[in-house]
């Protein structure tokens, strides 16, 4: 019976240390399993992470793009408003003309006269309502509001590179200029 025993007691002892051997391979594979998870984990937050920054990225250019499409817009109706408004400066300027002489102007009936003025002034407005202003005459020529069409000489140096007389009056649309001043300049003689 003595050995009987013991030869259970070995195999007790066996079955304990392979329990211990699956116990110690099941903690190394689970900890091989944990590792395998956070590196699978550690690639799906960078995967996560460059799909983000890609769709930001995406997401700024389809903004950039329609604010160059809107830009890109204003610019052409601007453009388009610029001819139009160069089409009507000569309009413009006939009328200007046409009240130049003020003794003629002030010999035609007094009721038409107020009418040519009221519709001059119409255009105006129109014009100014699209940002189109007169460019204010000036005493000194300015090469970027002025173009030169006649240059008078004078004696006088604190006369030089002054404006004589403006011939056509010039116009800016918004802070562009649109057609310059017409000037006659004084230029001082050598």
């Amino acid at each position: 019976m003595k050995n009987v025993k013991k030869d259970n007691e070995e195999d007790i002892d066996d079955d304990v240390s392979f329990e211990n051997e699956d116990v110690v391979n099941n903690e190394e594979r689970s900890v091989d399993k944990v590792r395998q998870l956070r590196e699978e984990l550690k690639q799906s937050k960078l995967t996560c992470q460059e799909y983000l920054t890609g769709w930001q990225k995406e997401r700024a250019e389809g903004v950039n793009h329609r604010k160059r499409l809107e830009e890109e817009s204003q610019l052409m109706r601007k453009l388009a408003n610029e001819r139009l408004i160069e089409d009507i400066l000569p309009i413009i300027d006939s009328f200007d003309m046409a009240m130049m002489n003020t003794n003629v102007w002030e010999s035609v009936d007094e009721s038409w006269r107020k009418g040519i003025e009221y519709i001059r002034s119409q255009l105006h407005n129109v014009l100014a309502d699209y940002g189109v202003k007169k460019i204010e005459q000036q005493e000194i020529f300015d090469p970027q509001l002025h173009e030169s069409l006649e240059i008078i000489d004078t004696p006088h140096e604190e006369e030089d590179e002054k404006i004589d007389r403006v011939l056509q009056t010039g116009y800016m649309l918004h802070d562009r200029v649109l057609r310059p001043s017409k000037v006659v300049v004084k230029r001082i003689t050598s």
